[in-house]
């Protein structure tokens, strides 16, 4: 074969690569389940198709058909029925909620997910290398030792009360997460179930005066009394924590988090993947590749704490 002949199969080699790239990139139509308009789920589907547009899956020949549940789970099932109905190439979830109607309800289809605390506890996935289905995804779990050794930068605490909604699977496994590793008897996790209205005022009052320090769980009870909790919080000088950025933009005092943009950018790239002819099984779920430390700083004046120069060393984000 002369030079000119390997040039000019080189050249056909490249722009059927090029073709078939482009063919696999056009028309995709992609389902979106959104638990809620929380600002981390917003913000995890922005991180997405960012992530999305840059592999070559970008609008308008990608398109996005988005359903939001508002922060119902009677909603968010009568949603999913709605997008099974239509033709998608690929759905992308945020929210435990959301992501186990749709797993339920859909095993052809990829299914891509995002701000799931931990996809495998709560039955979603068989395990974080692989899903063994047709999902995979980005979780916004973190180490509950890193929480707590961010905590004891703060303060010396020997009483954590955690806030948790025993039906909602991210809040009982974030508990469960805790006392595991709880260093007793440096520190004693004590759990607070948070479920009914009427006795929501006293319990609140009890915690925050009684407990060194406040974990706020993601539980949809929880998040739906955030300015009761942080006026509570300021009120008997409590300190508050979460792994979840937007709480902490609500006025809890510290997060050790995830950042949501970040992990839907992650989903995105699987994705992408996915579309390009890899199995959900066989891409493994992650985590966030960067934990942050974020403090707001409105919180720390109104409980009136001082942040020890160790913390403000490792806060990579102020809320003023």
């Amino acid at each position: 074969m002369t030079i000119s002949s390997k040039s000019a199969v080189a050249l056909l080699v490249a722009f059927l690569v090029t073709l078939y790239s482009s063919e696999a990139c056009a028309g995709k139509r992609i389902g979106v389940l959104l638990f809620s308009s929380e600002n981390r789920y917003q913000e995890a589907f922005l991180g997405f198709k960012d992530a999305m547009k840059q592999a070559g899956f970008g609008e308008p020949e990608t398109t996005y058909v988005v359903e939001n549940a508002n922060a119902n789970k009677a909603t968010a099932v009568k949603l999913v029925q709605k997008l099974a109905e239509s033709k998608f190439d690929l759905y992308f979830t945020t929210g435990t909620s959301a992501t186990l109607a749709l797993s339920k309800a859909i095993k052809e289809k990829p299914i891509v997910f995002s701000v799931v605390y931990d996809p495998v506890k709560s039955g979603i996935a068989k395990s974080w290398r692989s899903s063994g289905n047709n999902t995979t995804g980005t979780s916004t779990i973190v180490p509950m030792s890193a929480v707590l050794d961010t905590l004891k930068l703060l303060k010396d605490v020997k009483r954590l009360a955690v806030l948790y909604s025993p039906g909602e699977l991210n809040s009982s496994c974030l508990l469960k997460d805790l006392m595991e590793v709880q260093r007793s008897p440096a520190i004693k996790v004590l759990p607070v179930p948070m479920t009914k209205e009427e006795d929501f005022t006293y319990t609140l009052s009890e915690v925050m005066r009684t407990a060194d320090a406040v974990y706020v769980t993601g539980s949809n009870f929880v998040d739906g009394r955030i300015s009761d909790i942080v006026a509570s919080a300021n009120k008997y000088r409590t300190v508050t924590i979460t792994h979840l950025e937007d709480l902490v933009e609500k006025g809890v005092l510290l997060g050790v988090t995830s950042d949501s943009y970040q992990i839907g950018r992650q989903a995105g790239e699987k994705a992408a993947k996915i579309l390009k002819g890899a199995k959900p099984a066989s891409i493994p779920i992650e985590t966030a590749k960067k934990i942050v430390v974020i403090l707001n700083q409105k919180s720390a004046q109104a409980i009136q704490i001082t942040i020890p120069p160790k913390l403000a060393e490792i806060v990579g984000r102020k809320i003023q």
